[in-house]
């Protein structure tokens, strides 16, 4: 009888530990479940950084918080992301700000021929500038990173060693790069990236104007045998969170989210700049690709060519009341 009370008593114990372990931990585990969207394709640099935070907040939070990502604009568009996310249709998304240059001004100011040199840089800078400013245009979300892409360069199939090189040039290129060809003479194309191999192929252009990771994974290298060094501005990009959602997490959740900024922030940035030297890297190996220093002399007639873009912003900002020469000012300062 005692034996086979004790082994009542042991299936009992037992059928309790398992209907805990059956009914409790998931309820725990994954008990929220976030969206995540994004516009590039899944390989892409942002894309990158999407997978990483997500991988960090799930770690961090021990699974209680579960992300669900969607690359490649599955789930919302580029130029849709904020609005998108504003409306709830994403709970977080990322958006490139350089899209909607007259809604972003403030953080806009980054992609301005400032000479900032690398991703890092850009990161930090743009990510102070938010803190600082706190612009109306992110009033509706909550900023859970910030950062940008490597400066901008030339990348085409015959070499471009002056200005005078650059005159009549087709070379692709998008948003705010296509007014910096322009001044430099050439002739901007407008198109997808995924279209400039196409393009570049059936010799629709020459070249194109953007950061140089995309030699090696556009495989841009195979054609543009030729890079000039303009390191020439670069895009700003954010992480934005629904307000209404983000209001709706455990403190100790936001905790976690909010200390992730800054080292979110600087880990794209420094990403960014390794994918730079690995591109740069495989595109000397694989494909003999040549890169052009622009001298001194030649390198300030092609920086002095965009000191207007600069003086535009700041007469426009200004005409909107926001302290555009502060601002100015303190971007230069932030990336020295």
């Amino acid at each position: 009888m005692v034996k086979q009370w004790i082994g009542s008593v042991i299936s009992f114990l037992f059928f309790i530990v398992t209907c805990l372990a059956l009914f409790s931990t998931p309820a725990a585990a994954g008990s929220i479940k976030l969206n995540y969207a994004n516009f590039p394709p899944a390989p892409t640099f942002p894309c990158v950084q999407m997978e990483r935070w997500k991988v960090e907040v799930e770690k961090r939070t021990h699974g209680k918080v579960m992300i669900n990502t969607f690359p490649g604009g599955t789930l919302l568009g580029a130029k849709g992301m904020m609005d998108g996310v504003v409306a709830g249709q994403a709970d977080i998304g990322n958006i490139c700000m350089a899209y909607q240059p007259g809604r972003f001004i403030v953080t806009n100011a980054t992609s301005l021929p400032l000479g900032i040199k690398d991703a890092k840089t850009g990161s930090m800078a743009l990510l102070k500038l938010y803190e600082k400013y706190k612009p109306k245009a992110f009033e509706d979300v909550v900023v859970l990173a910030m950062f940008t892409n490597a400066p901008g360069n030339v990348m085409s199939k015959v070499p471009v060693k002056s200005l005078a090189d650059m005159k009549g040039l087709d070379l692709r290129a998008s948003g705010g790069a296509a007014q910096i060809l322009k001044a430099w003479g050439a002739n901007p194309v407008g198109m997808p990236m995924p279209s400039t191999v196409e393009a570049l192929q059936k010799g629709t252009v020459k070249g194109l104007f953007s950061s140089l990771e995309v030699m090696k994974d556009f495989k841009f290298a195979e054609n543009c045998k030729y890079v000039t060094m303009t390191e020439t501005v670069i895009y700003p990009f954010s992480v934005i969170m629904n307000k209404g959602k983000w209001d709706s997490l455990p403190p100790d959740v936001q905790k976690i989210m909010m200390d992730l900024k800054e080292e979110q922030s600087l880990w794209t940035g420094t990403y960014m700049d390794e994918q730079i030297k690995k591109s740069i890297a495989w595109s000397k190996e694989s494909n003999n690709v040549e890169f052009i220093s622009l001298s001194a002399a030649e390198k300030a007639k092609w920086d002095g060519k965009l000191e207007f873009i600069t003086d535009k912003w700041i007469k426009g900002a200004r005409e909107k009341g926001l302290p555009a020469d502060q601002i100015i000012k303190d971007i230069r300062s932030y990336i020295q």
